[in-house]
């Protein structure tokens, strides 16, 4: 006889999967009435593909400065995983979360398979993971907020993302002072970090803007880049797709900017993040804790 809790559990996950699934239809198809395909086609044709290389060699950096973090956090609670083990397991999670967003998640993963191997407990694992999607964020607000400045013409507007975005960090810090001392160590190292990260895939979005021929100087696609990267992070839809491409249609109207530019952005960024996810398929059959070997990663 089935347990009723695991079948709850089950059910849960797929009434989940099923709801982003259709938010995440609902979203392109409404991203689809807005646009001129002809247009976004033309952008797309027009292209210069070269671009799109070091595009993905910059997100692939951001990707390995994130798993780097990550792994400050794992010291900070005496998980000691030598570096080129965790760059792969920080793959295989990227992997399970863009494409089996219904059963485990790639953050609930590590946290399972670290605590289990290293005899630790799980809510410090999960506070390890936790701290550093957090820490993300926060370098994603405070990089948010200096291009606020640049592109909106509101003061209130700007005051309230700076301010959010320093209060942020405040609130953080104090957080990780009272209730997780572990931490408080690495905290300005991971924010530095998180900061790098952000900023490597700014360079990324510049590129895929070079790659479509748009001006460097027209930053308000960065900045709806940005904001498109703080909804992505919501569990909505599937790997943020569609999301993201609403936040650029919509924000490419109050700045008058060309909607089909901003959604092949959007949609080219998706791209590359699916094609580096991609490769954590390797390691789903062959577990990534397994072999040892010393890398630039663990000194």
């Amino acid at each position: 006889m089935d347990d009723p809790a695991k079948t709850e559990s089950k059910t849960s996950k797929l009434f989940k999967l099923l709801l982003k699934i259709a938010v995440t239809a609902i979203c392109l198809w409404y991203v689809s009435g807005k646009i001129n395909f002809q247009k976004a086609g033309l952008a797309l044709q027009n292209a210069n593909w070269l671009y799109l290389l070091p595009a993905l060699i910059a997100f692939i950096f951001s990707k390995l400065l994130s798993a780097i973090r990550l792994n400050i956090y794992f010291r900070n609670i005496n998980i000691h995983l030598p570096g080129w083990q965790n760059v792969k397991l920080y793959w295989l999670g990227m992997f399970y979360n863009l494409f089996l967003p219904g059963s485990i998640s790639g953050d609930a993963y590590k946290v399972i398979l670290l605590t289990k191997k290293y005899n630790t407990t799980y809510k410090k694992t999960t506070a390890a993971v936790l701290l550093d999607r957090f820490s993300g964020l926060l370098g994603l607000g405070l990089i948010l907020s200096v291009y606020s400045i640049v592109v909106l013409n509101s003061t209130i507007y700007i005051s309230a993302i700076i301010c959010g975005a320093i209060l942020a960090v405040i609130v953080l810090y104090l957080v990780i002072k009272t209730w997780l001392k572990d931490f408080i160590s690495s905290f300005f190292s991971t924010l530095l970090l998180g900061i790098a990260v952000q900023a490597s895939q700014v360079v990324c979005a510049y590129l895929v803007m070079a790659s479509l021929n748009i001006p460097f100087n027209q930053t308000e696609y960065i900045f709806l880049f940005l904001i498109s990267s703080v909804v992505a992070v919501l569990p909505l839809t599937i790997g943020g797709l569609g999301a993201r491409e609403v936040v650029f249609l919509e924000g490419s109207k109050y700045f008058g900017l060309i909607r089909e530019n901003s959604v092949v952005i959007s949609i080219l960024f998706y791209l590359i993040t699916l094609f580096t996810s991609a490769w954590g398929l390797f390691y789903v059959f062959k577990n990534p804790l397994k072999e040892k070997r010393p890398s630039a990663f663990s000194r």
